[in-house]
């Protein structure tokens, strides 16, 4: 009996989910797909700078979890940039993130809102 898949911690959805060449149609046969926890990966770690075991504390994955899919989700941009082709992110083992979990509220979490008037309560 293999081992049930974690969900992967997803701070939030990407705002526009398709990428690709100008006067390129969303209905082409020639896209890559990416899934919504490839796309958190290459945020965490490029956008927010993370390291890949800081990106697999916010995620709720192993690290050598988050550096699969890091390495999935380059190759799917480079073929994207380098073959013309359109990039479609949806789909994927992930969950949203509350903004309640322990790592929440670190860098990079969008869903998390940092109330400065309760700190200062403590």
């Amino acid at each position: 009996m293999s081992r049930p898949r974690k969900w992967r911690r997803v701070c939030c959805l990407p705002e526009r989910d398709r990428f690709g060449p100008l006067g390129m149609t969303a209905d082409s046969a020639d896209y890559v797909r990416m899934s919504v926890d490839e796309y958190e990966t290459i945020r965490l770690i490029d956008l927010e700078n993370m390291t890949q075991e800081e990106c697999a504390g916010c995620m709720n994955i192993a690290r050598t979890t988050v550096q699969g899919i890091y390495n999935e989700a380059r190759r799917k941009v480079a073929d994207s940039l380098v073959n013309g082709k359109l990039l479609w992110i949806e789909g994927g083992e992930y969950e949203l993130c509350s903004g309640q979990e322990k790592p929440c509220g670190r860098r990079g979490c969008h869903r998390h809102f940092y109330d400065s008037t309760e700190e200062e309560k403590k």
